[in-house]
Formats: C-alpha cells, structure tokens, sequence
C-alpha cells in the first residue's frame, strides 16, 4: 500500500468499537506494532497509548519496538505481549543495523504499525520491514513513509500528543488510560535490601540527566538532602553507573547519610526502588516519569526545559519549580552546556523552595 498522506480516520481492516458481549464486532483486531525507540521517559509517557489501542482495537496481538535499556520498563505489561528490540545505539546502528531491525519485525508480519516516534529511522524500519498499514505523527521526520499522518499538539502534554493517534482510527472513548509500569517480583525483592531499614519516610533524590542544563546544582541537592534526614527522614540518591561520581559528591556534602544507589540498580529495581517511596525529587528526567507511573508524589525541578515543551510530571499530586527566564526553554532537550555561558536556570532555583515543596507533600501524605 502506498502512504495515501491522509490524515482521515483509517478504517482499512480496525475492529470497531466492543460490543457488549466484549467481542470487537466478530473478529479480533490486527496484529499491532507501537515503535518508541526514543528515551526511557519517553517509553513510560507511551504507556497510555499502548492501552489505548489495546481497548481501541483488540488486536489479537500487540508487541512494542523499543530500545534494549527500555524492555524491562514495559515487562509485565498487562496490554503488552511481546517487546522487540532496536538496538540503534549500539549492535544495529547504522544502515546494516536498520536492516537488520527491519528484517527482524517483517519476519513478524504485523498488519498495523502505530509509531508515536518522530524519527526518520523508525519510520525506515517500519517501512522496509512492509508492514502493509503505518501511521505516525504529520511532524515526523519520515512523515513521507506514514499512510496517515496525524497533527501533533505541540502545547499539549506529550502523553496527550501520543494519545492524538488514535484519531486514525476515528472518534472514540474521552477518558485516557493512566501510566502504567508494572513492578517484578524479583526486582522488588532486590530493592528491599538496597533501601535504609526504619518507619521514617523514604524520600528519593535523583541528580543525574543526559543532559548537563537538565541538572540542578549538586550543592542544592546536598542542602535538600541534609535538611530532610535532619527532619528524620531516609534518603537515597539515585542514578546510572555514569551518575556515581556525581552521586557520591552529593552524598559527602550532605553529610554521608543519605544511601547512594547509583550504579546499584538495573531499569527493573529501579522502578521497584521507586515504588517504594514516599516522594521523589529529580530533575526533568527518566526518574520522574517513573514516579508518576508509580502514583509517587514529585517535586521535579526543571533547569533549562519546562513543563510546557510537553514532559512535564503526569498528574496532579506533583510540584514542578524552575526559575522564572526569558531565555528557557533553550532548546527541547536543553543542551550539553547553557547558550548564555551563566546556568542561571541552574543555580536561581534555591534549595530553600525545593525543601519547603518537598516538606508539603511529605505532609500532604500524612508523613512529618
């Protein structure tokens, strides 16, 4: 089929809406693939979506592309059935790489592919791997390769964003699904041993970023992390094997009680590490979307990005606080180093309103 460039609703073969005695009008949707090959938050904020076309389509099968380090966050998945990996960073990266990918979701032989990604990678992969029905965002770099192509909001919150495609398949339920990540038994199990022992709250901290002017100050995470064990409660700092030094100069300056996690934990105990808190503050990163996914209050600070780019925390029980500039956002992912050479957006966000917002919704859980 060739990509039409439509942006009607696709009613090529899409099951209908469920009938009352749960079937989807005498036969079970298509086989689906959703390709998110983008960041871990960006798999946690897809989540939804994947729901969605589950309840939209029934399809008698639904399997998602993501990148290797992403798996584990959608494992026990109740929509999912099976997870296909792309590992564009590493094994199959380039030309030989994508073909690759390719050769390996077309020997699957789905019907529909949904790809909330806008790249023009994961539009080849779909692309050269045939799979007869694509739809995408109108945005996407490989819009080209999409047989519908839909308007992407870009004032609107990126869950609502992915939750915009299922316009191709024409009007449908108001009500979203929530995030969802699931906890593993085993990951649980793990988390257990690597938490502080005690009654008191646990309250995480999570530094680290992919991005440098994503990164609050480490002095005022050390300042937060202080004042809140004086308070009583216990803290832990999160973050991949790469934030360690970071982590552990957070620790020292914070008087070397908090338990420092990073490097400590796989995607899986990091989710289960966070289920277990009681809140957490982070920067504008994977962590967050988690604790969202979660139901774990956030007090999230954002550096060089805001909110209103779209990632802002899932929810309402959350305290997003940034300093007020002309200059932010500087870019969608911030930048390796701030445009202005003075990380203002950095160092004006004061430890002082990061501990009385994380204080607030300790209390709001009835926690001291």
């Amino acid at each position: 089929m060739k990509p039409s460039g439509s942006s009607e609703p696709f009613d090529g073969g899409s099951p209908g809406p469920p009938r009352p005695d749960g079937g989807t009008q005498g036969r079970l949707g298509p086989a689906l693939l959703v390709a998110q090959t983008s960041f871990l938050g960006d798999v946690v904020l897809t989540t939804p979506l994947v729901s969605a076309l589950r309840a939209r389509l029934a399809p008698r099968r639904l399997s998602v592309l993501v990148r290797p380090e992403a798996a584990p966050l959608l494992q026990g998945h109740p929509d999912v059935d099976d997870v296909l990996i792309d590992d564009k960073r590493g094994r199959d990266r380039g030309l030989r790489g994508l073909l690759r990918t390719a050769r390996r979701v077309g020997r699957e032989r789905f019907e529909l592919a949904v790809s909330p990604h806008r790249s023009l990678r994961t539009a080849l992969v779909l692309a050269a791997a045939r799979i007869p029905r694509r739809i995408g965002f109108r945005e996407s770099r490989g819009a080209f390769l999409y047989h519908v192509r839909v308007p992407r909001d870009r004032r609107r919150h990126d869950v609502e964003r992915n939750l915009a495609l299922l316009d191709a398949f024409g009007p449908g339920p108001a009500d979203a699904p929530r995030l969802h990540l699931a906890v593993d038994r085993e990951a649980a199990a793990r988390a257990a041993t690597l938490l502080p022992a005690g009654p008191a709250p646990l309250v995480g901290l999570a530094p680290g970023s992919a991005w440098a002017t994503k990164r609050w100050t480490p002095a005022g995470f050390a300042a937060v992390a202080a004042a809140l064990e004086a308070d009583g409660a216990r803290c832990v700092l999160l973050g991949s094997a790469a934030d360690r030094p970071l982590v552990e100069a957070i620790r020292a300056a914070s008087g070397g009680r908090a338990v420092g996690l990073a490097g400590r934990t796989d995607v899986a105990t990091l989710v289960a590490v966070i289920d277990r808190l009681a809140l957490l503050i982070a920067n504008d990163s994977a962590p967050m979307h988690v604790a969202c996914a979660r139901g774990v209050p956030v007090v999230a600070v954002f550096c060089a990005t805001t909110p209103a780019l779209g990632y802002g925390p899932w929810g309402s029980a959350h305290t997003v606080l940034g300093a007020d500039l002309a200059c932010r956002p500087c870019a969608r992912h911030g930048g390796r180093r701030c445009p202005r050479g003075t990380e203002d957006c950095m160092h004006l966000v004061e430890p002082a309103a990061v501990l009385a917002a994380a204080r607030a919704a300790l209390a709001a859980r009835g926690r001291p």
